[in-house]
């Protein structure tokens, strides 16, 4: 692969750009507008400036990043890309008209990647003429530093797909895992999302402070990071988005969000990206 499309501009997919350059890559970012796409590459520049300063890397590494990653408002340079990652809002139906746009533009062995964590692969890919070709590989926050994905075929998926992606992971310096089957948001943010969404529930209930929370796992469960500083991370509103999902998809009371989510949600408190979620980035 030396070619790679990355549709989405948010935290996720501005990541992905960034491993894919930095492992060498020719990579578009791509959004509904251009001014996304160069937002996203600004921060970017800007993450590689402090690794500059701080000595991690060359000024140089720095250039010849940037150098590999250009931007786009639309979905054109599917025409020329070998594999295409959509990372954009977590809505089935958003993510199955992309799929039918760039199954209009892209050449016929392009293989397409959705970074979904709980929508269906199948449906998506049963919105192109090649569900042969669609598979998910989803990353994991921060990209450019976790070393899973995670692959997982639709109903369609061919072999030869999924052994591409796995060639890709590894291309891109990641230790995958293939899951044998589709089924919603597969091994880790299964697992993980219950993790999450009770640790959100002793915060709304009463029982502890976020911070005490995170202390607990951190030094209870030897976790690195604590489970509300990830859900800030992740994003409240993707949070909530991976949750009703399972919720719907698996029947499963368990993945039931408090109330709280919602209130968050509504007072544009969605974590690390807005500035405040259940800690406060502000300051």
């Amino acid at each position: 692969m030396k070619n790679v499309l990355v549709i989405g501009a948010g935290t996720m997919g501005g990541g992905i750009a960034q491993l894919c350059a930095q492992q060498g890559l020719n990579t578009v970012i791509t959004d509904i507008d251009l001014s996304f796409s160069e937002k996203a590459r600004a921060r970017i520049e800007t993450g590689l400036a402090k690794r500059v300063a701080k000595g991690k890397i060359s000024e140089e590494d720095k250039a010849g990043v940037l150098s590999r990653i250009s931007t786009a408002g639309d979905l054109s340079p599917a025409k020329t890309a070998d594999i295409i990652i959509e990372s954009a809002i977590e809505n089935l139906d958003i993510k199955k008209k992309i799929f039918a746009e760039i199954d209009a533009l892209a050449p016929r062995d392009t293989i397409f990647t959705t970074n979904t964590t709980s929508l269906s692969i199948s449906e998506m890919a049963d919105a192109t003429g090649r569900p042969e070709k669609v598979a998910q590989m989803h990353f994991f926050n921060p990209p450019t530093i976790m070393k899973l994905v995670e692959i997982m075929p639709g109903n369609k998926t061919s072999a030869e797909t999924l052994a591409a992606a796995k060639a890709f992971a590894r291309q891109l310096g990641k230790d995958p895992v293939v899951c044998k089957n589709e089924a919603p948001a597969g091994i880790v943010s299964r697992i993980l999302g219950q993790l999450l969404n009770e640790a959100t529930w002793l915060v709304a209930s009463g029982v502890a402070e976020a911070a005490d929370v995170d202390k607990a796992m951190k030094l209870g469960a030897n976790h690195p990071m604590g489970p509300l500083q990830l859900v800030d991370l992740i994003g409240i509103d993707i949070h909530r988005a991976k949750m009703e999902t399972l919720r719907k998809k698996l029947d499963d009371p368990r993945y039931q969000h408090p109330p709280l989510i919602d209130e968050m949600i509504e007072k544009g408190h969605l974590g690390r990206k807005s500035g405040r979620g259940f800690y406060d980035y502000q300051a």
